[in-house]
């Protein structure tokens, strides 16, 4: 097991990332992926590994913390189950695919595509952009292949799809509480499917992985994770029914700019 004051940053990491997850209806990927590699990098994991550690581990941590906001959420009638029905078997599909194919892609590549994509959601978050919602609801096959496209870049980034997800419900007239609320339950099938693509894919790729990791997930690091986040993504997940949640999103946008520039500048300097 890792020193103590790994422990000790897993906790705090979880801690903060549940919160978070449970207000806005994230899995809390982006703050978990960047943060991961930091510490692996300080724990002399291999280089080679670090990247895709960082995104199974994230990925299966988003199962417990979708369970955990989910709860909170459902405990005010505002997850919509018939969207979450609906959407789930393209989800699966395209989280599973997306983690297959992130054990072959380089770990450059992986990483610039990763930051590009944070930049992308924090900006999203700072203007606070929702479209409007014109489309009438989604028949079954435009429900299943939104659900692959969900859930493969999800996977592939290691979120809970809360970026992608939420503009697609308030799109579908879904009002914002219910947007993320619902989000937050689609964690659940995009982990399910992202966690075992990363488990298959970190033994396939037969890569020398560090102690107790089970495939591309870092068994430490998903357990002291998951202690903080069932402590704090209910918290989330009501503070959202009960206060603005715009400027605490604004927030946590720079704080999203502020980690994925310093993972790019790590990249290139």
């Amino acid at each position: 097991m890792p020193e103590v004051i790994w422990i000790v940053y897993y906790l705090i990491l979880g801690l903060f990332v549940g919160y978070f997850s449970g207000l806005l209806g994230i899995g809390g990927g982006l703050i978990m992926v960047p943060v991961l590699t930091f510490l692996f990098e300080a724990q002399k994991i291999p280089a080679s590994n670090i990247l895709h550690l960082a995104l199974g581990t994230s990925m299966a941590t988003i199962l417990f913390t979708s369970i955990s906001s989910t709860w909170q959420h459902h405990s005010h009638n505002a997850v919509n189950w018939d969207a979450v029905r609906f959407i789930t078997p393209g989800i699966l599909l395209g989280t599973a695919l997306g983690a297959l194919i992130v054990g072959y892609v380089a770990t450059f590549y992986l990483a610039v595509l990763f930051v590009l994509f944070v930049y992308f959601a924090a900006t999203q978050m700072l203007v606070g952009f929702k479209p409007e919602a014109t489309h009438s609801y989604p028949t079954r096959i435009q429900v299943t292949l939104a659900g692959i496209v969900i859930g493969g870049i999800s996977s592939i980034v290691s979120i809970g799809g809360g970026v992608l997800s939420v503009p697609y419900l308030l799109w579908h007239k879904q009002k914002l509480r219910h947007a993320i609320a619902t989000s937050a339950a689609l964690g659940f099938p995009i982990a399910v499917g992202g966690t075992i693509g990363y488990i298959i894919t970190g033994y396939a790729r037969g890569e020398s992985l560090p102690a107790y990791s089970l495939g591309y997930i870092y068994l430490p690091a998903l357990l002291w994770m998951v202690m903080g986040t069932i402590v704090t993504a209910p918290i989330g997940a009501k503070t959202t029914h009960s206060m603005p949640v715009e400027m605490l999103s604004k927030i946590f946008a720079l704080f999203l700019y502020a980690l994925a520039t310093k993972m790019l500048v790590k990249l290139f300097w």
